[in-house]
């Protein structure tokens, strides 16, 4: 091609400019050529002597037997760009070119094709150009299921993440204190906590302790330990030694119910005076306030 550019190029020019592109034993064959012949030799004859050296007489069997070898690889493109160059040797037509072709592919590529090109095809490039384009829609309808996929998948991740977030602020969140319907002439006794939010019951405690208390799986934020939540944190001081102020606990009773038994109706009837100091007694404790005690143990079953 690049002597056919320059057709005044004289044929002493064309040996020598040929000769530099050659390596390794074709130089070797090229410097005793020009040995040889010199200015005597022309270009008809140095390229017949090039054919006659290195042509391989096999180079039609090996094309073939590389074609029957080529497999589709998840390109079209790639494939018959390959398939084109090695036919150039092997020469292969017809029934023959169409054999490789069909067991090369894979079977989306055949039903594409199958539903799309009902008749016979007239000619071999036909044929491969039918393929070319069946190739084509399954590589895009692959990439698009593959987009979709991934978009599922993202979709998925995020309600997972979303879900995961929730269970924390679960967590997070005081539980309902579970009560107990009180049996008769039973007086109900209901401790509450001093906090009322959980801002309220971080005063005091450094920042940075904070954020350390809340990386301690089911650890408390005001005091960094485990086995209540903050809300019912009563300690005064936290794991790293820093003082608290106290939470102030209110302890209150309830009256037992307006029903009685009859055995202990009679027997109130039967002693007024009894009965009516045990009603003074209960009506005057109605609620009260206590300061925690001046020390507190670390682990508290009751908590």
């Amino acid at each position: 091609m690049y002597l056919g550019f320059y057709p005044d190029t004289t044929d002493g020019q064309k040996i020598a400019w040929v000769g530099t592109l050659l390596t390794d034993t074709a130089l070797v064959w090229h410097l005793h050529q020009y040995r040889e012949l010199r200015e005597n030799d022309t270009w008809a004859n140095y390229s017949a002597a090039v054919h006659a050296e290195y042509h391989n007489e096999r180079e039609a069997a090996d094309a073939q037997l590389k074609l029957g070898q080529l497999t589709y690889q998840g390109s079209i493109r790639v494939y018959l760009t390959e398939f084109r160059a090695l036919n150039n040797f092997a020469r292969a037509t017809g029934e023959a070119l169409r054999e490789k072709v069909d067991l090369a592919m894979p079977d989306a590529v055949l039903d594409m094709r199958f539903a799309h090109y009902l008749k016979d095809f007239a000619d071999d490039e036909g044929f491969l150009q039918a393929t070319h384009h069946a190739g084509l829609q399954v590589e895009k309808k692959k990439v698009l299921r593959q987009a979709r996929e991934q978009m599922r998948g993202t979709g998925r991740r995020t309600d997972n993440k979303k879900k995961e977030e929730r269970r924390k602020d679960e967590k997070e969140t005081p539980a309902p204190q579970q009560t107990r319907e009180p049996r008769k002439n039973e007086a109900r006794v209901q401790r509450k906590e001093g906090w009322g939010t959980t801002g309220a019951a971080l005063q005091g405690v450094p920042q940075n302790e904070i954020d350390r208390h809340k990386k301690i799986q089911e650890g408390c934020w005001r005091c960094g330990r485990t086995g209540h939540r903050t809300h019912h944190c009563y300690l005064f001081q936290t794991i790293q030694g820093t003082e608290l102020p106290p939470a102030k606990w209110k302890v209150a009773t309830v009256n037992p119910p307006a029903q009685e038994p009859a055995t202990v109706k009679r027997k109130r009837e039967g002693d007024n005076a009894n009965a009516t100091t045990k009603q003074q007694k209960v009506a005057a404790v109605e609620e009260m306030v206590i300061d925690p005690p001046a020390w507190v143990e670390e682990e508290d079953s009751d908590f």
